[in-house]
């Protein structure tokens, strides 16, 4: 009889147990998560390129190609994706977009997360903009059980360099956010160890992870985007996420629009200090002089970038000393 009340217990914590994990299993990731808001938003994308000579001067690309930016792609999305994210390894779809621009197999692997775990709801695109500073723009649909947008926008030339936002919430508790703004800053894909905008490809074995570039890092004067003297670098770009009314009849389909390009949509774009950078010391000369009397012997270095928007100027390219004349006759 014992034996069958402590089965009947055993049963029933059992079953109590099952019931709070179920429960706890069906519960969202986070309260940020909940959108208690009506089902969809309709919202309009903008992204500005403000990637100009006068904010990023250092080996700013002038030809083959010039500076510009890949088509953006982006979805709107449930918490439990990410088309990239900040110290995460890259996908390969992520890898072949951020060094290539190719957008198929990120495509597809979008796709492929709506079709499995029902995490995304749409795809959207722009087109290029052919010049660093400029404006693309398209629509995109959110969904309350979709209220997350990522999107990336590739920096062209760059071995694997891209600006982009990773699962910002455009919900908020029980409506949609009218209006969001954000400054943007490059990030390096690390699956490519270029250090410049037009360095060849070099693969990094083993990739890395997704990391931010700042004015420090990496820590290298080779660096296009190395400022030392800046805190922080000035946003390359910005978007601009405006909710509208009506509703994109689709689901999956990437829905794009007509791209603005042209310097004149610049906002006032502060100039960035570039200092003048020399090579290293030459080998002294020979000592040239006559016998009996005090020689001078040179060396000389080189410019190897000049001094741009009230930058540090270069300093003196030769020097000279005394020296004893050896082998004189």
């Amino acid at each position: 009889m014992d034996n069958m009340i402590l089965v009947s217990n055993f049963c029933s914590l059992f079953l109590i147990v099952l019931s709070i994990v179920g429960y706890s299993s069906c519960l969202p990731r986070s309260e940020e998560s909940i959108c208690t808001a009506e089902e969809l938003a309709k919202y309009s994308i903008v992204f500005t390129g403000k990637w100009s000579q006068a904010s990023f001067p250092k080996q700013y690309p002038l030809y083959r190609p010039p500076a510009q930016w890949s088509p953006l792609l982006g979805a709107t999305h449930s918490s439990d994706y990410h088309m990239w994210k900040k110290h995460e390894p890259a996908s390969n779809g992520v890898r072949e977009f951020a060094e290539k621009g190719e957008a198929w197999s990120l495509m597809k692997e979008i796709e492929a997360a709506g079709e499995k775990i029902q995490s995304v709801h749409g795809i959207f695109s722009t087109g290029s903009i052919t010049s660093g500073t400029g404006q693309a723009s398209t629509e995109l649909e959110a969904h309350s059980r979709h209220p997350f947008v990522s999107f990336m926008v590739r920096i062209v030339p760059s071995p694997d360099w891209f600006v982009g936002v990773d699962s910002l919430n455009l919900c908020n508790g029980n409506q949609w956010k009218q209006s969001v703004t954000l400054d943007l800053h490059p990030y390096d894909a690390g699956t490519d160890s270029g250090f410049t905008f037009s360095s060849p490809n070099f693969a990094t074995i083993p990739q890395g992870t997704v990391t931010e570039i700042t004015a420090s890092s990496p820590s290298h004067p080779a660096n296009s985007f190395f400022y030392p003297r800046l805190k922080n670098l000035p946003p390359i770009a910005k978007v601009t996420f405006t909710k509208i009314k009506g509703r994109i009849v689709s689901f999956l389909d990437i829905q794009s629009n007509v791209t603005v390009t042209g310097n004149e949509i610049e906002e006032n774009a502060s100039e960035t200090p570039l200092d003048c950078e020399v090579s290293v010391w030459s080998h002294w000369g020979l000592c040239k002089g006559s016998c009996g009397s005090t020689g001078f012997k040179n060396r000389t270095r080189y410019i190897r970038m000049k001094a741009e928007n009230n930058g540090t100027a270069c300093p003196k390219l030769d020097e000279q000393k005394e020296c004893e004349p050896e082998n004189c006759v």
